[in-house]
């Protein structure tokens, strides 16, 4: 196929779906994430099911300065164009903003908005120059609400759909696209990670599958849609909350959340 897919936070739950959804699709890939051993482990995994490249690299901290710059440096030393890239990388918190570590809060900042923009600025020139490229952002339903008690990573997610929506029509005349895919809980270690144990609406709720989630985003990317909502009714609550008073979907959140 000759095509090529940057993942971030290629050896997680979504991120590790997305692999093997571009490894079926016949891209070659560049995986990257914290943890050299499972990068490895996957490669085999893929390269063994299709006859595919796939080259890893490790960045113990993607949130750290610099670290958007050494997946650039790599990919230039590896003589390899991005033909899509798949800025899926980032975490959340739990609890009252207050009570939080201002550093952990800061750190998602840096990677759910800063090294997801580095990452989309330095990628984007490339394909304008090619006429040709994908960009595929992860979001969130959180991007379509306020959420008290994870209030900086679904600001951070607001930031994402927002940013993404304006680059889709930025480049409606080009042959670049940008997507922005915006799903509802799933079926990986995000949650656990973000300390949601504690909340009712966590504990209760059906997660989506990450593979249903990967294939559902990569579809809507392909059809060059600017905003890919998986799920019926992850699309009627995101529609739904832009109905209501503010006031009544923050505190309906804040509830939820509790």
């Amino acid at each position: 196929m000759g095509k090529t897919v940057l993942i971030t936070g290629a050896t997680g739950g979504l991120g590790e779906a997305f692999a093997r959804v571009f490894a079926h699709e016949g891209y070659d890939l560049l995986l990257v994430a914290r943890d050299q051993q499972k990068l490895d482990a996957l490669a085999r995994l893929l390269t063994v099911a299709r006859p595919v490249e796939v080259k890893t690299l490790a960045i113990p901290d993607l949130a750290s300065p610099g670290a958007a710059a050494r997946v650039v440096e790599f990919t230039e030393r590896e003589h390899t164009d991005v033909d899509v890239l798949v800025n899926n990388a980032g975490f959340g918190d739990y609890g009252p903003f207050a009570e939080s570590s201002l550093d952990r809060q800061v750190e998602m900042i840096d990677l759910n908005v800063r090294t997801l923009t580095e990452l989309t600025y330095w990628y984007l020139g490339p394909m304008l120059d090619r006429d040709e490229g994908r960009i595929l952002n992860v979001a969130s339903v959180a991007a379509f609400m306020p959420g008290p008690l994870m209030s900086t990573y679904f600001a951070t997610k607001a930031y994402v759909l927002s940013f993404s929506e304006a680059l889709a029509t930025e480049l409606k005349h080009t042959g670049v696209t940008c997507t922005a895919l915006c799903p509802g809980p799933t079926s990986t270690g995000f949650w656990n990670a973000a300390g949601t144990q504690t909340s009712s609406l966590f504990s209760s709720i059906s997660y989506a599958s990450p593979d249903d989630v990967a294939r559902f985003g990569f579809i809507s990317m392909m059809n060059g849609r600017a905003v890919a909502i998986p799920g019926a009714g992850t699309r009627l609550l995101a529609h739904a909350v832009r109905l209501l008073p503010r006031s009544v979907v923050r505190n309906a959140t804040y509830a939820l959340m509790k």
